[in-house]
C-alpha cells in the first residue's frame, strides 16, 4: 500500500509537472494579464498564471524562474497583484527601490532580485487595512500623488494607502472599470480590464482620451518591429484602427497605430516602419491625433500639443509640449484633426462636434461648431486632393468638404484601410 501511495504521488506530482510547464500563453491572442510591474530596469513584467512575459514581446517563461521563492510556499498558479516601489532623492522619505508581489493573503517583497529577510508576510502586517486576495495594486510617488501612495484595487473597492503614515483612505473612481491589474509606466497609470486597457488619473480615477483600448496594440509587441519588409507587410496589412493620420504639403502620409509608425514616401512611393518611441522619442505611443501646418507635425497626446518638423530628422520644437487649451483654444483630448491644403484652418473633432480653428490667429479660439451625426465615433481623419477621409475602425469614408461631412445623414462608400490606402492585397 505505501508503494502504491508513493506511486500515486510521484504520478500527481509528475502530471502537475508537466502541465505547469507546458500551459501555453500567446500574447497576441489578447490575454488578461493578472498582474504587471516594471522591474529595477524600468522592464514592464506580465503575469499569466505561473508565467512571465518581460518587456513588450518575446515569449513567456515561468515566473518562479525569476523569483523562486515565490514557489517555495506556494505552487504559483497566479500572482493576484504587483508593483515596484521606486523613490530616489525624496523629500518624503529615504531612497527605495523594491517589487512586491501579492499572492492570496501573503505579500512577497524583493530587493534587486532577492526576497528580503521575514517575507513572506501577511499583507495585513505590511499594509494594514488592506483586504486579502486583491485585484490590483500601483505605486503613485509625490508629485503625481499629494502624498507617496500605493492604490489598491478589489473588484469595485479602491484603497489610497499612505505609504507614509500607514493611513487608509477609500476611494470612488466612478469613471473607471474594475482593474484585474495596473500599471505606472512613463509617468502614466493604465488599469487594465480584460484584454481591454484605459489610462487614468491617479488622485481622481478619471478616464481621458479614446479608452478603452485593446492592451496587445499597445503592450504587446507580437514581432520585433523594424523597416525589415516582412514587418512593413504585418503592419500595413493590420485591421487595427489607426489612432491618427495625415499628410504634409508634399503629400507624405504619417500614420499612427498603437507603438508604431508608417511612413509613406510620395516621391518613390515606398511604405516604411518604425516604432513612435524611435521616430518621435518624446510621446512614447498612443497619438490621438496629428496634423500638418507650415512644415510641422501638431501631434495631439491627450491634454498636450507636441510640435514636430516635419523635415528629417524630426526634431522636437523648444517650448512643447504645450496644453491643447493652450495651443489650439479647446480642451483636450481630442478624438482627430486634420488641416486641408493650401488652408490655416485646423479642423477638429471632438466627440460629435466639429470645430474650427483659425492657425493664424492669436489667440486660437475653437469656433463654428456643428454636429457629426453620421458617426457615433471617429478613429482619425485627414484631408488631401481626394477630400477629407474620416477613419473608424478598419474603414475609411470620403467627403468632398466639411459642409458635405457636417450635412451628412448617410455614410458614403466604405473603403478598407489595409487595401486603399497602403495596398495591401489580402
Amino acid at each position: 500500500m505505501k508503494l502504491l501511495a508513493h506511486l500515486l504521488c510521484l504520478c500527481l506530482a509528475l502530471a502537475w509537472s508537466d502541465a505547469h510547464h507546458h500551459v501555453h500563453h500567446d500574447r497576441c491572442e489578447g490575454l488578461e494579464m493578472d498582474a504587471v510591474a516594471v522591474n529595477e530596469d524600468g522592464i514592464p513584467y506580465f503575469f499569466k498564471g505561473d508565467h512571465l512575459y518581460k518587456g513588450f514581446h518575446g515569449k513567456a517563461e515561468l515566473s518562479n524562474e525569476t523569483f523562486a521563492e515565490l514557489d517555495d510556499l506556494h505552487h504559483v498558479g497566479h500572482v493576484d497583484a504587483a508593483f515596484r516601489l521606486h523613490c530616489v532623492n525624496s523629500p518624503e522619505h529615504e531612497d527605495y527601490d523594491f517589487i512586491f508581489f501579492f499572492l492570496d493573503d501573503k505579500v512577497f517583497k524583493y530587493t534587486k532580485g532577492k526576497l528580503d529577510d521575514g517575507y513572506p508576510k501577511d499583507i495585513s502586517e505590511v499594509f494594514p487595512g488592506i483586504p486579502d486576495h486583491l485585484d490590483a495594486a500601483v505605486w503613485c510617488p509625490v508629485p503625481e500623488c499629494d502624498v507617496p501612495t500605493v492604490i489598491f484595487f478589489k473588484g469595485n473597492e479602491i484603497y489610497h494607502f499612505n505609504f507614509k503614515s500607514k493611513a487608509v483612505e477609500e476611494k470612488e473612481f466612478q469613471s473607471m472599470p474594475n482593474c484585474t491589474s495596473a500599471l505606472r509606466f512613463m509617468e502614466h497609470y493604465y488599469c487594465f480590464h480584460g484584454h481591454m486597457f484605459s489610462k487614468f488619473d491617479p488622485k481622481t480615477g478619471e478616464v481621458h482620451g479614446k479608452y478603452p483600448k485593446e492592451a496587445r496594440d499597445f503592450f504587446m509587441r507580437c514581432s520585433k518591429f523594424s523597416d525589415d519588409s516582412n514587418h512593413v507587410e504585418r503592419e500595413r496589412c493590420s485591421r487595427v484602427h489607426l489612432d491618427a493620420i495625415t499628410t504634409d504639403n508634399a503629400g507624405n502620409m504619417y500614420a499612427f497605430r498603437g507603438h508604431h509608425f508608417l511612413h509613406k514616401d510620395e516621391g518613390n512611393d515606398t511604405l516604411t516602419a518604425d516604432t513612435i518611441e524611435n521616430a518621435f522619442k518624446e510621446l512614447h505611443s498612443e497619438v490621438d491625433a496629428v496634423f500638418s501646418h507650415d512644415g510641422h507635425l501638431y501631434m495631439i497626446k491627450d491634454d498636450q500639443v507636441f510640435l514636430y518638423k516635419e523635415s528629417e530628422p524630426r526634431t522636437h520644437l523648444e517650448g512643447y509640449p504645450k496644453p491643447v487649451k493652450e495651443e489650439l483654444g479647446i480642451e483636450g483630448p481630442i478624438d482627430a484633426a486634420f488641416v486641408c491644403q493650401d488652408h490655416h484652418i485646423a479642423h477638429i473633432v471632438k466627440g460629435h462636434s466639429l470645430y474650427d480653428v483659425d492657425l493664424n490667429a492669436s489667440p486660437r479660439v475653437a469656433a463654428n461648431e456643428r454636429p457629426l451625426a453620421v458617426f457615433k465615433k471617429v478613429d482619425a481623419a485627414m484631408c488631401g486632393p481626394q477630400g477629407i477621409r474620416v477613419f473608424v475602425g478598419n474603414h475609411f469614408y470620403e467627403f468632398e468638404s466639411t459642409m458635405i461631412l457636417t450635412g451628412a445623414r448617410l455614410l458614403p462608400e466604405q473603403h478598407r484601410v489595409s487595401m486603399e490606402l497602403f495596398g495591401c492585397d489580402h
